[in-house]
């Protein structure tokens, strides 16, 4: 049994990108695993101020919710970024806490395995190319963990919309089940 870490990072209330992480979170813990789920709504991330200290303290000078959710993050076996895409590319709030996610690069983090799902009104194949690449910029830098998969469910627009896509709510479910 894995120990996943869902991070949910839209702002908006009952967003599409939750909606399919509710799903993808029942198919993980119907696998088996244990999941904790953390939404980055109401949480105040400062932006990374760049002065490294965390290299040598593995702690931010900046006193935030990110710490917390740096803390989850580097006990988790395995990270799910959930992101809306804004622009062809992952949430600026999803950016910021993987900014602030620095201190964990010098310390024993345990994860091993990333996944991403992604939701975008656009729904070319393409769309979510940049917001992975992003992430994988991110993995990049830990070199015991690996970006493993991603999921786009693209043409969902209207909030509350992803209730309604069958077919996207089963995909969720099973990358949640299966592939985690």
């Amino acid at each position: 049994m894995s120990k996943v870490l869902v991070v949910t990072t839209s702002l908006r209330a009952r967003s599409n990108s939750d909606i399919l992480a509710e799903r993808l979170i029942a198919g993980a813990k119907d696998a088996g695993h244990e999941v904790e789920h953390v939404s980055l709504k109401g949480k105040e991330i400062k932006f990374c101020v760049g002065c490294l200290a965390c290299q040598k303290t593995q702690k931010c000078v900046l006193k935030d919710d990110a710490v917390e959710i740096a803390e989850k993050v580097k006990n988790a076996d395995t990270l799910v970024f959930v992101t809306p895409i804004y622009y062809y590319e992952m949430s600026g709030q999803m950016k910021t806490l993987l900014d602030r996610l620095n201190p964990l690069y010098p310390s024993d983090y345990r994860f091993r395995n990333v996944y991403m799902l992604a939701t975008a009104t656009e729904d070319e194949k393409a769309t979510s190319e940049k917001a992975v690449s992003g992430l994988q910029g991110w993995v990049d830098c830990f070199e015991k963990a690996t970006l493993v998969d991603s999921l786009f469910c693209g043409g969902i627009s209207d909030p509350g919309a992803a209730t309604n896509k069958e077919e996207e709510l089963m995909e969720a479910y099973c990358f949640g089940k299966s592939t985690l």
